[in-house]
C-alpha cells in the first residue's frame, strides 16, 4: 500500500507564497506521473499541475506563471511552489501519484489534502 503525506498549507495574504510538499511511502517500485489537484469551496475538483517521470510539466491556465511543480525522485516526493497567490486559489490541495508497486501491480494514491487560504 502506498501512502501520501502532504504538508505546507496555511493562511497567506494575497500576493504571498506557499510551498506544498507531498511524500510517498510504502511498497513502491517506481512512480510515474505526479500531480496536484485542488477543491475550491463550493466547486468541483480541478487539476492544478502535473509532472511526468521525465520532468515534463503541465499547468492549468489559471496558475501558469505563478505555480511551479517539481519532484525529487530519490525521495518519492512532489512539490508545488505557489507565488503571487490570489483569493481564488483558496482550496484544499491534494497530491496524486500513479506508479508501480513492489509486487508489480499498478497503484494510484491520493493524499489527505491540505488547506490553502488566501485572504487579507
Amino acid at each position: 500500500q502506498v501512502q501520501l503525506v502532504e504538508s505546507g498549507g496555511g493562511l497567506v495574504q494575497p500576493g504571498g507564497s506557499l510551498r506544498l510538499s507531498c511524500a510517498a511511502s510504502g511498497s513502491i517500485l517506481s512512480i510515474n506521473a505526479m500531480a496536484w489537484y485542488r477543491l475550491p469551496p463550493g466547486k468541483q475538483r480541478e487539476l492544478v499541475a502535473t509532472i511526468a517521470s521525465g520532468g515534463r510539466t503541465n499547468y492549468a491556465d489559471s496558475v501558469k506563471g505563478r505555480f511551479t511543480i517539481s519532484r525529487d525522485n530519490a525521495k518519492n516526493s512532489v512539490y508545488l511552489q505557489m507565488n503571487n497567490l490570489k483569493p481564488e486559489d483558496t482550496a484544499v490541495y491534494s497530491c496524486n501519484t500513479v506508479g508501480v508497486a513492489s509486487d508489480s501491480s499498478l497503484f494510484q494514491s491520493w493524499g489527505q489534502g491540505t488547506q490553502v487560504t488566501v485572504s487579507s
